[in-house]
């Protein structure tokens, strides 16, 4: 039978892509060397195509440019890198509304204000669907890059927030009838919200990702103060692709395994209220959370996570190559209808 793409998923495709690319291809973004004295600059780049990752249905021209910003900066932070600018190239129909591009841009704009960046570049083409490319640029201090290769046995694996929202939030946009379910209170941060009041808050989990660098921030805050002298401790990457894949992926770039301290995972009630039975697949696997997962020494690990409320110690790192009952199932499934 002949393969595609579909039957190769994500991780497939990827292994016949890296036999064309650097040495140096494997992380959230790619470094460019020493470009600015002491720093290093990075860039990466995503895509957004209409039908897969967001639809009228689900999503307004606003939050679709917030997510474009969104998903690349997350990759910054995930590198440990600040954002420097980033260029967007759209492809549009003829057809395309120009209040629905005009929305795009303000959206993206407003995220990139929100951390302290800005639109630099891009292009625009003809296409059939609505597609938006954009590249991304950051700097990061050299030698205090975060890659998925360093993780070392021993090493605590800490997440930062919660997983499975971003699927929950998806999940209510697309289907009215979950709705019925959240007319109780749920405490979601300070407040607690029912109703279509809970289904906004959740919906933005989806609508309107976080990227990290406030955990960013405060590990290396950590670090200055502890004066760490075993070199940078930090391996990671963050959890666009779902938690199970993030840390079966830096497992496999260590050449390590991990051990989950099932007990200590979080399911959020929201999800267990709509998920029943598959609300830890929707933690494991549902993606887009975009989220950080790290690994760190178990000291750094407690510090971090006392100062940072929504981060949790989740396992460690093994010798071997096991992976504690986790699979890879692939990410290139996301679709909105």
């Amino acid at each position: 039978m002949t393969a595609t793409v579909k039957s190769l998923g994500e991780q497939g495709l990827l292994k016949i892509f890296r036999q064309y690319c650097s040495e140096l291809v494997g992380d959230d973004a790619a470094l460019m060397g020493e470009t600015f004295a002491d720093r290093q600059m990075v860039v990466t780049t995503d895509m957004l195509v209409d039908g897969v990752h967001f639809s009228d249905r689900t999503t307004s021209p606003e939050d679709v440019g917030w997510r474009a910003a969104a998903v690349n900066l997350s990759d910054l932070a995930a590198m440990g890198a600040k954002p420097w600018g980033l260029v967007m190239s759209v492809g549009l129909p003829p057809d395309t509304e120009i209040a629905w591009i005009e929305g795009v841009y303000c959206g993206f704009s407003e995220c990139l204000r929100t951390y302290g960046t800005e639109l630099v570049g891009g292009d625009t083409v003809r296409s059939p669907v609505r597609t938006l490319s954009v590249t991304a640029f950051g700097q990061v201090p050299k030698n205090q890059v975060i890659q998925r290769h360093t993780a070392r046995v021993g090493d605590a694996i800490v997440m930062t927030g919660l997983h499975g929202l971003s699927k929950a939030g998806l999940e209510l946009l697309l289907d009215e009838k979950l709705q019925e379910k959240l007319l109780a209170p749920i405490q979601i941060g300070d407040r607690a919200l029912a109703g279509q009041e809970l289904v906004k808050a959740i919906s933005n989990y989806h609508q309107r990702p976080i990227p990290r660098f406030d955990a960013i921030h405060l590990l290396h805050k950590i670090l200055r103060e502890e004066n760490h002298l075993s070199g940078f401790p930090l391996s990671g990457m963050d959890s666009s692709d779902g938690l199970a894949d993030a840390i079966a992926q830096i497992c496999r770039a260590s050449n390590v395994g991990a051990k989950i301290y099932w007990g200590t995972l979080p399911i959020p009630e929201l999800v267990q209220i709509l998920a029943g039975d598959h609300a830890l697949d929707w933690v494991l696997y549902g993606g887009e959370d975009f989220e950080l997962v790290l690994c760190m020494p178990l000291d750094l690990a407690e510090q971090f996570v006392k100062l940072l409320s929504s981060a949790v110690i989740i396992g460690e790192i093994v010798e071997g190559n096991q992976l504690d009952g986790l699979d890879m199932r692939s990410a290139f499934q996301h679709y909105e209808p």
